[in-house]
């Protein structure tokens, strides 16, 4: 039997749509924490972006 959520309170709308997500959530942040590939700094992958993400306008303009 579905339980419902109050909108107010909750995203889902269903105790077991919860549920799956937080099953789900856990399982991604466990992946993560067990993933042994070395990590990017942040401000790495900031810089990484900023780059791509103008490189991308310079070459829109351009065409």
């Amino acid at each position: 039997m579905s339980t419902a959520l109050d909108p107010r309170i909750s995203e889902f709308e269903t105790q077991e749509q919860a549920d799956s997500y937080d099953r789900w959530f856990r399982d991604r942040v466990q992946r993560s924490l067990d993933d042994s590939r070395s990590s990017i700094p942040h401000d790495d992958v900031i810089a990484e972006m900023r780059a791509l993400l103008e490189s991308k306008k310079r070459r829109h303009a351009a065409g």
